[in-house]
């Protein structure tokens, strides 16, 4: 359990937080959202003691121990692996390397003894024993091999860093977890591994995440920080994010008998606990769920963008024909004799562990690259629209403001208060449509980039991880915007619910060929004979 009691920081004359008061308590996952900026990860700081509040105080219970997901991959360089994770648990770690100085010693005295003892004991105690399997554990779950467990840290890729410090963090059972995006660079099946031991794990768990569908699967709560507080919210993030456009609704309709809303709301809980799984997680948000009033529901400050491809012409059963497309890039062959022929109802989601591979194949549709062998043909009632993964190439010309960045881009030549009026849309109000394009953040960026595509009118889209640097609200607003979209579509994202709630096809793709299957991501994942198919893909 810990302990928030009247916490406010400043930051010049910007208010973060102001007298928040929340207890976080055993057996719950805390999902922390809030808009870019807002603080989220500021106050996971406050809360780990790495930065102090102005006013207030963090307490935990005496004994209890907290752990965090550090964020620099390179501070344990010269340790082995292995160690790494067992330094999540610092006085386990200290007691062992007390130990083993103690046994170094060539002149081993009866004092030396009697400490050697009362370490053991402790180490016993911290179930030190069980300390290098529980470590291994973690690892191989994460997927980090066997072989790498001895090796120092400096011989790691980036995400296999990534991984050994999430397994430090979750190493020896803490009683409070501070993880702040903690699914970054995992795979799929080492997020899907993280799911099942946060759903087990029985203290407490604060998140924060911009992947939906992983908040949903581990969240018992929402811990929303909007107005400079902190409100807690039973449930997961779909139905935070629901019941908050519900009271939008409902404060709308002033009018409406309160018996009437009264109904809504519990129509609303029917549905959430009956689509909810047999998780322990769900079990227990389905019992809170039972106790929501209609004054528990409050609409949020959010804004999303407004997200809307519209065709202006009506695709043709002739999408798309790709025959024997391969390329090599830096003497690695990263396409290898792809073919495939998309069809007019298709949303195709690219999916596989290089991602230089999916991005070439885009590239080379786009017209962007030249195969080295093979062809691909578009339809001739097809136009395409691209979304690339690196967009620094479009921001940096000398265009004064956003609105004359835009312009270029507008097929008819639109008036300036239509431009203004697309981006005030895209949430750049006022005076923000007058900044200079080389200035803006990632996200900024994207949200342009969306922009340039949804005034090309395009029929197909080609989306090469269109929902990078986005806040939680924008990527829904765009799954949104994709989910009724009525042309085709190639796209790629590690956002899971973006993937399975868009996507009609899967497409796996390596260097050595393709998995193509009619079926939405959660079945493809799920189907056995798939993945024995993905599995030889990959051999």
């Amino acid at each position: 359990m810990i302990q928030v009691t009247n916490v406010s920081l400043r930051f010049g004359d910007r208010k973060l937080f102001e007298d928040v008061n929340i207890k976080f308590n055993p057996g719950n996952c805390y999902g922390l959202i809030g808009a870019n900026g807002a603080g989220k990860s500021t106050f996971l700081k406050i809360l780990s003691g790495e930065i102090e509040a102005q006013t207030g105080d963090v307490s935990m219970a005496p004994g209890e121990r907290l752990a965090v997901l550090k964020q620099n991959h390179f501070e344990y360089e010269e340790h082995e692996v292995l160690k790494t994770v067992i330094m999540g648990h610092k006085r386990l770690y200290e007691v062992m390397q007390e130990k083993d100085a103690i046994y170094m010693k060539a002149d081993f005295t009866d004092e030396d003894g009697m400490k050697a003892a009362e370490l053991e004991g402790e180490f016993a105690e911290l179930n030190g024993w069980e300390a290098e399997s529980e470590a291994a554990i973690l690892l191989k779950g994460l997927g980090v091999s066997e072989d790498l467990h001895t090796k120092k840290m400096a011989d790691l890729t980036g995400g296999d860093k990534v991984k050994v410090l999430l397994a430090q963090a979750l190493f020896g059972q803490p009683d409070v977890l501070l993880l702040d995006e903690p699914t970054n660079h995992l795979d799929i099946h080492a997020i899907q591994w993280l799911e099942e031991f946060l759903i087990n794990f029985e203290n407490t768990v604060i998140v924060v995440s911009h992947d939906r569908h992983f908040l949903n699967k581990v969240c018992t709560h929402i811990a929303d920080l909007d107005f400079s507080k902190i409100k807690v919210y039973v449930g997961n993030y779909d139905f935070w994010y629901e019941s908050s456009q519900l009271a939008l609704k409902l404060g709308q309709e002033a009018n409406k008998k309160k018996e009437e809303k009264i109904k809504e709301l519990q129509n609303f809980i029917a549905r959430f606990s009956a689509n909810a799984s047999k998780s322990k997680q769900a079990t227990s948000r389905k019992k809170l769920l039972d106790k929501i009033t209609l004054d528990d529901i409050q609409p949020s400050s959010r804004r999303y963008p407004y997200v809307n491809f519209t065709p202006e012409r009506e695709i043709g059963n002739d999408v798309l024909r790709v025959e024997g497309l391969s390329k090599t890039i830096d003497g690695v062959k990263v396409l290898d004799n792809i073919s495939f022929i998309m069809n007019k109802e298709d949303k195709i989601a690219l999916v596989g562990r290089d991602e230089i591979a999916i991005t070439t194949l885009f590239k080379i549709l786009a017209g962007e690259m030249e195969p080295d062998s093979g062809t691909f043909k578009w339809g001739v009632t097809t136009s395409q629209a691209y979304f690339p993964k690196d967009n620094g190439e479009y921001f940096k010309g000398d265009e004064p403001s956003l609105v004359d960045w835009l312009r270029q881009y507008s097929p008819n030549d639109q008036s300036e208060s239509f431009l203004r009026g697309f981006l005030g849309r895209m949430l750049f109000s006022g005076e923000e449509v007058l900044k200079k394009p080389s200035v803006l953040s990632g996200g900024e960026k994207v949200r342009c980039m969306l922009s340039k595509a949804m005034l090309s009118g395009a029929n197909v889209l080609l989306l090469d991880e269109p929902t990078n640097h986005l806040d939680l609200e924008s990527i829904t607003a765009l799954n949104n915007g994709l989910t009724v979209y009525k042309g085709a579509m190639i796209f790629t994202s590690h956002d899971h619910q973006f993937v399975q709630t868009i996507a009609n096809r899967i497409i796996e793709i390596s260097a050595n060929g393709i998995v193509d299957k009619q079926m939405s991501y959660d079945e493809f994942l799920a189907d056995s004979s798939v993945q024995k198919q993905v599995k030889e893909l990959y051999a």
